[in-house]
């Protein structure tokens, strides 16, 4: 049986990888230290033969050996990792800790592993953020510079730039998916979608930055993970493959967009929610976007999930999971991020 690691795959996008994984018949092992948004109540099966549990940390590489050495993998998806930008401008130390020497101490463990003859391909995913703005009418390619803006992203930036490194000089197998922004279920709701919605089923205000005018480009968490698998199966070691739907939005737009979904869907709308501008957020990039032509034309792959398809039934998701969307009500997340002081 084809055995895969996947890091982080308690979170949102792991979430998701896991159970489109097990449905593959691959047999999944999740790793994850469990953080404050990891998804402890994701519906794995965990009597399935196809799936394990292990609560680690990368920065443990004695453990992390033990595990690869045990199961053999013949893959290992990288999405341990903090992602929030607001976190990060409020202490970007843990993501220092967590997507830079995580990914290095992951990096170091394979390097010994290969010198036991023990080589699962590493698929590191990354983001798009670590091109930083882009230009109207512009949209990034894999060989652009990379300008982050964010702890985040530079953090990302730089986990990045040691798996490519470590690449050309180990000759490691991996490759890295710089993705756009992912929604769908299990999204931890103090991102822009799920906060929405959230907001929406509790009577709230619906907080936009600035003006609203910042524009993302969004693709459906399943469609993210066909790419990355078709990463695993016929990607290139050392290359970075853009991963995006082409599909931009300004934020404002979006937020409109949520409210006649739930407008057409017969659910009432409180007197409370209306949109919000709060103040911006430090070096908050305009616009990202990506060009894909790399991954359409080399792997063969594309995107399927029509967006407005695919947001009706995130909003559904979530209205049938209204105890995952209320762990934002909880105080330690209702505090405004990302704001100097």
């Amino acid at each position: 049986m084809k055995k895969i690691i996947v890091t982080g795959g308690s979170g949102f996008i792991g979430s998701n990888l896991v159970n489109f994984l097990i449905k593959k018949k691959y047999f999944v092992i999740n790793v994850d230290k469990l953080t404050y948004a990891s998804n402890k109540k994701v519906h794995f099966d965990k009597s399935s033969k196809f799936y394990k549990f292990y609560k680690l940390d990368l920065n443990n590489q004695k453990k992390i050996i033990k595990l690869i050495r045990k199961y053999k993998p013949r893959a290992i998806f990288n999405l341990a990792a903090e992602t929030h930008v607001d976190r990060s401008i409020d202490g970007p130390k843990k993501f220092i800790q967590t997507n830079i020497n995580g990914t290095f101490n992951l990096l170091e463990v394979l390097r010994y592993l290969k010198r036991k003859k023990i080589t699962p391909k590493l698929i590191h995913i990354s983001t798009d953020e670590v091109y930083g703005d882009i230009k109207k009418n512009l949209r990034s390619r894999e060989n652009d510079k990379y300008e982050p803006s964010s702890p985040y992203s530079a953090s990302k930036s730089g986990a990045d730039h040691l798996v490519k490194a470590y690449c050309r000089t180990y000759n490691l197998n991996a490759v890295i998916s710089n993705c756009c922004n992912n929604y769908g279920p299990y999204q931890f709701p103090e991102k822009l979608i799920p906060k929405m919605i959230s907001n929406i089923f509790n009577n709230q205000k619906l907080p936009i930055y600035a003006k609203g005018k910042n524009s993302r480009e969004w693709i459906h968490v399943l469609d993210h993970c066909e790419a990355l698998l078709k990463l695993y199966l016929k990607g290139k070691s050392g290359e970075s493959y853009n991963v995006g739907s082409g599909l931009n939005m300004k934020n404002l737009d979006l937020v409109k967009k949520i409210i006649k979904i739930f407008k057409n869907l017969g659910v009432p709308i409180g007197n409370k929610v209306k949109i919000t501008f709060v103040k911006d957020r430090p070096g908050h990039d305009f616009r990202y976007a990506l060009n894909s032509n790399k991954i359409l034309k080399e792997l063969k792959w594309r995107p399927k999930i029509n967006f407005e398809k695919g947001l009706e039934s995130t909003i559904k998701w979530y209205s049938e999971n209204k105890k995952f969307l209320n762990q934002i009500s909880k105080k330690k997340y209702e505090k405004r991020l990302g704001l100097i002081v």
